[in-house]
């Protein structure tokens, strides 16, 4: 029997959200400012966004650019009001200054998500050790992806790191789904979903008039047919 390959589009507005639905999505990761990389949308995108499509959504829990927690306090905050306007899903990760997972600072904002679902994201890609990260974080109440491109410079550096860890899907640190994104391609896809991934993340790949632009319904749905084309089996 074959896997449906979960495809996961960025969205910043409710226009990108109906577009990446129309194109075969699953799941919106919600974000503002992607000129810092993606940061917590408002509480009135998210309801907007929610309003306009039946989708899975991932809130980002990221107040400024780079992977520091920041200001703790403001983001279990700010994950309180998203939980209170509806939002079920999230995406956050914090580093320390040595590289390592902040886990004091995950534990805090955990605290305000209730055990909802979320994913850790491309810090881990920036982490002095992966595999350590991981393990520290085994067993964190609600955390089931991992969004990597295997290394910080993309998806063409990382490859082997994903590949390696497709391998040891099952084991203690690596039990959670490999969703891929950060410099993805469809000529990615065919050996990624050889080696059994089955989550894909896009954001620039959406948008063919680059971030001014909005979603392209023909571009989502061309990265669907491409995954339902390999389905993992």
């Amino acid at each position: 029997m074959s896997k449906r390959a979960v495809l996961e589009v960025i969205a910043l507005d409710p226009e990108d959200a109906v577009a990446a639905q129309a194109g075969g999505a699953d799941r919106l990761e919600l974000v503002t400012d992607m000129a810092a990389d993606g940061l917590t949308p408002s509480v009135a995108t998210f309801a907007g966004i929610r309003a306009a499509v039946d989708l899975d959504l991932r809130v980002m829990l990221r107040l400024a650019d780079g992977f520091a927690a920041g200001d703790v306090a403001r983001l279990v905050g700010v994950a309180g009001e998203l939980r209170a306007a509806g939002a079920e899903q999230f995406v956050l990760g914090f580093l320390s200054a040595d590289g390592g997972v902040d886990l004091a600072a995950v534990e805090r904002v955990l605290g305000a998500l209730d055990g909802c679902s979320w994913t850790f994201h491309r810090a881990i890609d920036r982490a002095a050790d992966r595999d350590a990260l991981r393990k520290a974080l085994d067993g964190m109440p609600g955390l089931d992806t991992y969004l990597t491109a295997g290394a910080a410079g993309g998806v063409d550096a990382g490859l082997p790191t994903l590949l390696a860890e497709a391998r040891r899907q099952g084991e203690p640190g690596y039990e959670q789904q490999i969703l891929v994104g950060g410099g993805l391609r469809l000529d990615h896809v065919p050996r990624l979903l050889d080696a059994g991934i089955s989550g894909f993340h896009i954001g620039g790949a959406a948008r063919p008039g680059g971030w001014e632009g909005p979603v392209s319904v023909e571009a989502v749905a061309e990265w669907r047919r491409a995954l339902d084309a390999g389905a993992v089996v």
